[in-house]
């Protein structure tokens, strides 16, 4: 290598170092950076490797609003698996993994992503149903549970007090798109529904990063960052999240409220997430000790820091999925 070349590498390589070291502000990339991470034995970790999901021991695609927990339940995984050296995680919208990346080829950052993750979870079952019918999964289990709520900002200036003054007109609100975020497709439009408020506060729209209404109601990329970064920044004044989104951004000293939506409306009676392995994954006995482990005790208890609602026993028995 020329020294001319050998420098220029050496000065990526550090801006690249730089770069990964630097704390990234929500409002630059509203918390993107953890979507894809590498987790290693010895508890280092990766940010935004996307070849690692053709190469590691373990590849997971996972709903994403469960991100805040992954680092200390796979650290705690690999601490009783250290053989599986290296676990990819990827943490976004169920419907856009599977609809991008399982069932066509997708890219990230401009980079093709492998289409067969040992493990696919939604808190839709009926992504798993689909993939049982390509003979791609034939089992799953739910092995949490989560419910909606409203964020506002600290203090909650506007004085929301629940579900229902999402009809008000002097509130500009933030919610997950109804096109890939199941948030929003199969429990925050139900629930709106419910109230008969869906068509005041959506407009009907069918988008995403976008004015549902013009000025009034916007539709997220992806929800789970993006939606206390608007409201901490005088975008909007509330959104429809999962709790345990709320938990965590009050951990971390956001500046925003909950607002608690109280059940059935919350959704608490039907929001399980269901997890299953592919049978195109390359590592299909990491994926059984993956499952496995979600079943235990410490796995329960690590979810249900983070805010979540533990399974029952029964729901962590691996079962045929419906229809397969």
């Amino acid at each position: 290598m020329k020294a001319s070349d050998l420098g220029g590498a050496l000065l990526a390589a550090l801006f690249t170092a730089v770069v990964s070291a630097a704390p990234v502000s929500a409002a630059e990339d509203a918390g993107h950076n953890k979507d894809y991470r590498t987790f290693h034995v010895g508890n280092k970790v990766e940010y935004g490797k996307i070849g690692d999901s053709y190469t590691a021991d373990l590849v997971l695609y996972l709903a994403g609003n469960q991100f805040m927990v992954m680092q200390e339940l796979i650290q705690d995984f690999q601490a009783k698996n250290p053989d599986i050296k290296a676990v990819y995680v990827e943490t976004i919208p169920p419907g856009q993994i599977f609809k991008g990346q399982i069932l066509k080829q997708g890219q990230i950052n401009g980079q093709n992503t492998a289409m067969n993750p040992d493990v696919f979870a939604s808190v839709n079952l009926g992504h798993l149903k689909n993939l049982a019918g390509k003979g791609i999964m034939d089992s799953y289990m739910i092995y949490t549970h989560n419910k909606l709520e409203l964020m506002v900002a600290a203090g909650n200036p506007k004085d929301i007090k629940g579900p229902e003054d999402l009809s008000r007109d002097d509130l500009v609100q933030s919610h997950p798109n109804p096109l890939t975020e199941g948030i929003f497709k199969f429990y925050g439009a139900a629930m709106l529904k419910d109230m008969g408020l869906y068509e005041k506060v959506t407009g009907n729209a069918e988008c995403r990063e976008c004015w549902a209404i013009e000025g009034k109601t916007w539709f997220t990329a992806r929800h789970h960052r993006e939606t206390p970064d608007r409201i901490e920044n005088g975008k909007a004044d509330v959104g429809i999240v999962w709790t345990t989104e709320i938990i965590e951004a009050k951990k971390h000293g956001r500046m925003i409220d909950g607002i608690a939506i109280p059940a059935p409306l919350n959704k608490s009676d039907v929001v399980g997430y269901a997890i299953g392995a592919l049978k195109t994954g390359r590592n299909q006995e990491n994926a059984r000790r993956y499952l496995e482990y979600l079943t235990t005790d410490k796995a329960q208890d690590i979810y249900a820091k983070y805010g979540f609602v533990k399974a029952s026993a029964e729901e962590l028995e691996l079962r045929p999925i419906p229809g397969s």
